[in-house]
């Protein structure tokens, strides 16, 4: 089994640097190789944008506010974090964390998000027509994947978040503030938030003991190259497929 992934591996990595050409067999099997990888946990990450992480957590019931949710998006490669408080789960608000706070900071950053990971909760994937979730990753053209059945901790990004978000923030502000309002809350994770991702150290695969933005910006030339690539391997197929016309 370790032998076949090593081949599947390399098989990958040629294709990437050779813009090699895959039969449809193959990209079955690094399909599948990739799928199984995420079911247990191995989630391959390349640069900024090429996987994030979503989640729903369910924070509290708050006197004055009601029942408190936390849609969180991490990046996979840098680790840097985005949250939003919410009185409930849904396909909207899964949605709105995206349009509200994700997309328009990756938009700034010019890096394209590419696919999100999921669990299995209803506000991500359910059998019906207009998900409100899936229709609005299909309109911005991103890929959606989820965890495997009754594996939650698969997306264990989120998993080592939510922990660390309750251990430094929720359970420290609800102790020294009474809140009455969603806002309050939202300000005070926010401020939480600048600091995890801008001043906190982390011990992250690509970290190295650095802040996640360091980490991030650090990291933003692997999404350059690899659209060069992108674009020299279009080029070059698109000079093989002018030289053909031509022969013909």
């Amino acid at each position: 089994m370790n032998n076949i992934k090593q081949r599947l591996k390399a098989l990958e990595s040629k294709m990437a640097e050779d813009g090699l050409v895959l039969t449809e067999s193959q990209l079955s099997a690094l399909e599948r190789r990739k799928n199984a990888e995420e079911s247990c946990g191995e989630i391959d990450t390349a640069h900024p944008g090429y996987l994030g992480c979503q989640d729903t957590y369910y924070v509290g019931t708050f006197k004055g506010i009601g029942k408190v949710y936390t849609q969180v998006f991490i990046d996979s490669y840098s680790r840097v974090s985005h949250a939003k408080l919410y009185t409930d789960k849904t396909a909207l608000t899964a949605a709105d964390l995206l349009n509200d706070r994700v997309l328009p900071w990756y938009q700034e950053q010019s890096i394209p998000i590419l696919r999100i990971l999921t669990d299995r909760g209803t506000e991500y994937k359910v059998k019906i027509e207009h998900h409100a979730f899936k229709l609005f990753l299909s309109i911005e053209g991103i890929e959606h994947t989820v965890t495997k059945a009754y594996s939650p901790q698969t997306n264990g990004f989120c998993e080592r978040f939510n922990k660390t978000m309750k251990q430094e923030f929720f359970d420290t502000a609800m102790r020294k503030k009474i809140y009455s309002n969603l806002d309050d809350l939202q300000e005070d994770l926010d401020y939480w938030l600048h600091h995890y991702n801008h001043e906190r150290p982390h011990s992250g695969k690509y970290c190295y003991g650095k802040t996640l933005m360091q980490t991030w910006q650090d990291s933003k030339k692997l999404v350059l190259e690899k659209n060069n690539q992108i674009a020299y391997i279009k080029n070059m197929t698109d000079n093989l497929n002018l030289t053909d016309n031509y022969i013909l």
